[in-house]
């Protein structure tokens, strides 16, 4: 059996998974997640492995690897890192074994993956980073409506009439947003709006590597945005496309998954090699 830690660390909040793998058979034991905020986020990594070490009643020397991920490549103790198309393939896979794309949502930007059975990365693309099409644009928004962030996607399913956001760029669609506000427009049409120009964008990237059909798994922070995710389903729908997104109570951790997992079978494979190296 294979014990190990994945460290997802993100622009914005900081995910972590405990697992036990034993052949084909897996199992998530522990996790942790802190939003950053204005903390030193290695701070954040350190109380993560520990929080997780004690929900599982482990001590740091049972653990066989701990794999990073994200922005996650200077953790001190680390035993590895893995790119984060490559986490968030097999993560989504864990969630879903019928998915053959991820669309990853985090707080700077989207990325679309295309993936095979086995969770390996076909193509991917991303949006920029100065994209309204992230969390942290989002955030900004719901701020600016006076809103909480759990409310955006139950709003955004009210709409009567939505106002799309016509640019790009994160700034010039705030300015957009505000423009709304002062002419009275709904905060509902306006999250529908904003959610169906993110889709556009969102399900340009899929066909541009060639997703069409299968399920795409969303994953990263705005995978629990259920306006979104409507959003995208629709567009889908509305392009006669043969796919169909899905999200899981667990989306946000996908990376800290498949950092776990895929640190498990890099572990097997140097422990066929005799070339172990040790978590610290």
């Amino acid at each position: 059996m294979t014990t190990t830690i994945g460290i997802d660390v993100g622009s914005g909040v900081i995910k972590t998974a405990l697992f036990r793998v034993e052949g084909e058979r897996s199992e998530w034991v522990a996790r942790w997640d802190a939003r950053i905020r204005q903390r030193d986020p290695y701070r954040l990594v350190d109380e993560s492995v520990e929080s997780v070490l004690r929900s599982a009643g482990l001590k740091r020397d049972r653990i066989d690897y701990i794999a990073t991920t994200g922005e996650g490549e200077s953790v001190q103790g680390a035993t590895g890192h893995f790119y984060t198309m490559t986490t968030h393939a097999r993560g989504a896979l864990y969630l879903d074994p019928e998915a053959r794309a991820v669309l990853d949502i985090g707080a700077l930007n989207g990325r679309a993956i295309r993936i095979d059975e086995r969770g390996k990365v076909l193509s991917y693309r991303m949006t920029s980073q100065c994209a309204s099409g992230s969390g942290q644009f989002l955030e900004n928004i719901s701020r600016y409506l006076g809103i909480s962030q759990d409310e955006i996607g139950t709003l955004s399913q009210q709409s009567k009439h939505p106002e799309k956001v016509s640019s790009i760029c994160a700034v010039l669609a705030e300015t957009d947003v505000i423009n709304m506000v002062s002419r009275s427009i709904p905060p509902s049409d306006i999250l529908r709006g904003i959610h169906e120009s993110m889709a556009e964008r969102l399900i340009k990237l899929l066909k541009s590597i060639d997703v069409r059909q299968g399920v795409v798994m969303m994953t990263g922070g705005l995978a629990l945005d259920t306006g979104l995710v409507q959003a995208i389903q629709d567009g889908m729908d509305l392009q006669k496309m043969g796919t169909r997104v899905a999200s899981h109570p667990d989306s946000l951790y996908a990376g800290a998954i498949g950092a776990a997992l895929w640190g498990a079978f890099r572990h097997r494979k140097l422990q066929a090699l005799g070339r172990l190296p040790s978590a610290s």
